[in-house]
């Protein structure tokens, strides 16, 4: 088995791949107005409108964003990041710190209040774990 994509669903589609874009640096592929994939080196970010999830039930209507799943990418300086990123969202919810397990960490929330963990690590075992 091999993970390949995360799919998001959004109430505006253009927003969530536009602020994706930003936050990645990484430019989207547009299949239809609903339905836009950005392939990064590891994973593809996929991205429907709540108008896709119709095609699997029409009982899948309510989307708020989890705050029970956190979208995590390592980055090179997680304090340059929050830098970057701070402009583009104003829902920060914790500014870089470094975490007991060794990474620091960037916490915030996409257009549709998904958390994001921007993180860089920098104890000695986290650097050997992603090294």
């Amino acid at each position: 088995m091999k993970l390949t994509s995360l799919r998001l669903i959004s109430k505006d589609i253009k927003a969530a791949v536009q602020f994706y874009e930003q936050i990645t640096g990484f430019s989207a592929t547009w299949y239809t107005e609903d339905f836009a994939e950005l392939s990064t080196d590891s994973i593809t970010i996929a991205i429907g409108s709540t108008r896709t999830m119709q095609m699997f039930s029409e009982d899948l209507t309510d989307f708020a964003g989890t705050k029970s799943t956190i979208i995590e990418f390592m980055v090179k300086n997680v304090d340059e990041e929050y830098e970057r990123i701070k402009s583009m969202t104003s829902r920060i919810i914790q500014e870089p710190t470094t975490m007991p397990w060794g990474n620091r960490s960037l916490l915030f929330c996409d257009p549709d209040g998904n958390m994001i963990n921007f993180f860089t690590p920098v104890s000695e075992e986290a650097v050997k774990k992603f090294g």
